[in-house]
């Protein structure tokens, strides 16, 4: 279609399709580019499962006519709890199929700010305008790697995001960094695919990550059904608004406790003879012909094949390559997070960020799938600017203008 869209959406993971969808169910005219669910399909383990319980898995709204229940509905067959990445992917793929049936699968390289205009540039050089930009490109480009091992080569010291799979490590020492879930459910894969595998965590103590049953009277009294966070934490999490409303001190605090490492219960019974070194950190690294030898801050050594690093991620939007630094220049940032404003836009008018560079505006929740209803809902809102929003279960009807 030519003209300009009412909103360009960059990123077809969780955030693009659930933004892009509430969009087009209001009528905006919407395009989106990127390969769906590509993140976890490229980034991430594919013998993995979804830390996330059901509730929190929906992409959208989750009493939508494409939530998770009616995929399960349409596939005929039950989908596992916890629920298997290779599942959500393909749940992601149904949903996209379903709501953004033209999706570009370009790549968008660069976004071009100028007199109030805003342009996207594809990969094959198209120029396509926009009254809005919806950056929903996830976490890839925010990998942490710590500078200790920026001399190693990646065959020797990788991070977790290069690997979607962890079987070619059989037969193989590796010592994974970390003691979260991303370490200890790679930590597992590892061991179970035959590695020879020993975590090292600084923290003096392992959390395991459970909740209470939600049957009955306790679990929902302690946990929001987002699932984001520890007890009674989780309940102010899960309003991203009210958490944007409070001192800069207590948001922080929240989501310190909301994002501290742990890994989930049903992981404990894979474990094994797993090696796990908690309180430790690695003090020094040198290359050993095709080994690593690591040393501890103990003094102990190591000698290993490979260091996977399971070290999060540090979001500094100026780290997406599409985003020019003029274009960074103008945002205004926190700690490399994009202040935004409560339609999810940045300073620059008509920029707007989803999921985890949202985070520093309305906390923790945005940084997980179950953020997705929260974001679609406010972009749609601010896009929309109170204009009737029909029935999910109609079809989307593309209008050539939406009122600024």
């Amino acid at each position: 279609m030519s003209g300009t869209y009412d909103a360009i959406i960059i990123g077809a993971g969780p955030y693009g399709l659930a933004v892009a969808s509430a969009l087009r169910t209001a009528g905006a005219n919407v395009r989106v580019f990127g390969e769906t669910m590509s993140f976890w399909m490229r980034h991430m383990p594919h013998d993995m499962w979804l830390r996330s319980i059901w509730s929190a898995s929906h992409i959208g709204h989750p009493r939508s006519p494409l939530n998770l229940g009616v995929y399960e509905g349409e596939r005929g067959a039950p989908l596992r709890r916890p629920i298997p990445l290779a599942d959500f992917v393909a749940y992601g793929k149904w949903f996209q199929e379903r709501a953004i049936p033209d999706l570009d699968t370009r790549l968008a390289t660069k976004i071009e700010v100028a007199d109030g205009s805003l342009r996207v540039i594809a990969s094959d050089g198209e120029s396509i305008a926009a009254r809005r930009i919806v950056v929903a490109c996830g976490i890839a480009p925010f990998a942490s790697r710590p500078a200790l091992f920026d001399d190693l080569p990646r065959t020797l010291a990788s991070h977790s995001v290069e690997h979607a799979d962890l079987a070619p490590f059989a037969g193989r020492r590796v010592v994974v960094i970390g003691g979260g879930q991303s370490a200890i459910e790679s930590a597992v894969l590892l061991r179970e695919h035959g590695a020879a595998v020993e975590v090292v965590m600084r923290a003096p103590h392992f959390q395991w990550v459970g909740r209470a049953p939600r049957e009955g009277l306790i679990g929902p009294l302690l946990f929001d059904r987002t699932d984001v966070g520890p007890a009674l934490v989780s309940h102010l999490v899960a309003h991203p608004m009210l958490v944007r409303s409070l001192p800069r001190a207590i948001q922080r605090h929240a989501t310190r406790r909301a994002l501290a490492p742990g890994a989930s219960l049903w992981l404990r019974p894979r474990l094994g003879d797993l090696v796990i070194t908690r309180g430790r950190h690695v003090t020094d690294v040198s290359r050993r012909g095709d080994s690593v030898a690591l040393r501890l801050d103990d003094g102990s050594a190591r000698t290993v094949d490979h260091v996977l690093m399971a070290t999060g991620y540090r979001v500094d939007i100026a780290r997406y390559p599409f985003l020019p630094h003029e274009v960074v220049a103008k945002i205004r940032r926190v700690d490399g997070l994009p202040i935004l404003d409560a339609g999810l836009q940045s300073s620059v008018a008509g920029l707007y960020f989803v999921g985890a560079p949202a985070m520093g505006s309305f906390g923790p929740l945005l940084r997980f799938v179950a953020g997705t209803e929260f974001a679609a809902d406010r972009v749609m809102k601010h896009v929309t600017r109170g204009r009737s929003v029909r029935s999910a279960t109609e079809p989307a009807v593309e209008l050539q203008r939406v009122a600024h």
